[in-house]
Formats: C-alpha cells, structure tokens, sequence
C-alpha cells in the first residue's frame, strides 16, 4: 500500500496539509481516490484479498500526525472502501475479500517504549473502525515483538466478544537477517505463543 501510494507523487495538499504529508491512513478522508487506485491496481492484477490503507491506524500512530481522535473514523472509512471495491470486483467465480491491516505501530512493549495495556486498547480502537467497516479478516502484519502480537490478539478477542461473531485471522512476523525478530525472538518460540 504504501509503496503504491508512493509512486502516485502524492503533494502535501493531497494529504490535507503539511502536518499531515505521509500520513498514508488520512488519504481515505483526503484523496480516496488514491487509495481507489491502488486497491484497482491490485484488484485488476487478480488478487484474491486486498488490504484496507490502515497499517499505521491506531491512536497511538496516528497520534504522531495529531490524528488520534480519528483513529476508529479512519478505520472504519478505510475498510468500506476496500469492500466497496472488494464487491465491485467479485464474481461467484472468484470473490475477493478484504483484510483489515494491522502494523506494529512505532513503540515495542518488549523494549519498553509502551505499556502493554495501552498499546492493547488502541488496538481495540482499531479492530472497532475495521470490524464495523466491514472487513472480511483481520491481518496482524509485520511484527517484530510477540508482545505486540498479544496486545493485538487480545484487542481482537475483546472486539469479538463484544461483537458476539468472530472473523478470520493471520499474524505475519518479520524476521530479521540474523534469523530471529527484532527483540530477538526466534521463529519457533512465534509459532509456539
């Protein structure tokens, strides 16, 4: 997503002001239609699931951008317009589904930058905009700390039993050169937890 947002030469208007250039998860409120053009892209190109433009979605990122109070509004905005075109683009032959995308964030609980309970209710906050977007599953990616991954999986799990229905969903690890994640977690001891 981001990479694709890139190459469209977005300018600081396109993202509603300089405050808010690089904020990718704001372009769903600002310009969707770059969004609309990568989620076209990829749709055109044949994939089976694309992903909401959400990787930096919780307050605590958003945060960084003076966006917090809008993290569940942006969620929300992001997954319908996935599904939106997600629908437009399915036949019965092949449908194609929508996974609300979940990044680290920028603090890692392991390495104390953040308190786990904080980092968990802003993935609630998060879950919520997406769940009641509409997605179709939920993709916890590119983790560098098992501590984040439960924070996440917990803040789905609460979101769930609120919700009374559960949805499917991944976790994708990032594995660091050496052979172990970031905090130095070894692929394993992931797939144990």
């Amino acid at each position: 997503m981001g990479t694709n947002l890139q190459v469209q030469n977005l300018t600081a208007e396109d993202f509603g002001g300089a405050e808010y250039e690089g904020c990718n998860e704001y372009l769903v409120h600002t310009k969707p239609e770059a969004v609309e053009t990568v989620h076209r892209g990829f749709l055109e190109a044949g994939a089976d699931v694309i992903e909401t433009d959400t990787f930096g979605g919780t307050p605590l990122v958003l945060a960084e951008y003076d966006l917090a109070d809008r993290s569940y509004y942006l969620n929300k905005t992001a997954a319908q317009l996935a599904k939106k075109l997600a629908d437009e683009y399915s036949t019965p032959e092949k449908p194609r589904f929508v996974a609300g995308s979940m990044g680290p964030g920028t603090k890692l609980p392991t390495l104390g930058h953040i308190d786990y309970d904080t980092l968990k209710n802003a993935y609630v906050t998060q879950v919520q905009g997406l769940y009641d977007g509409g997605v179709d599953l939920l993709l916890v990616e590119t983790c560098q700390d098992v501590l984040q991954i439960k924070a996440a999986l917990n803040a789905i799990e609460e979101v769930f039993a609120e919700k009374g229905e559960r949805l499917p969903l991944m976790v994708s690890v990032t594995m660091e050169t050496m052979g172990t994640m970031l905090v130095g977690t070894e692929i394993n001891a992931a797939l144990a937890i």
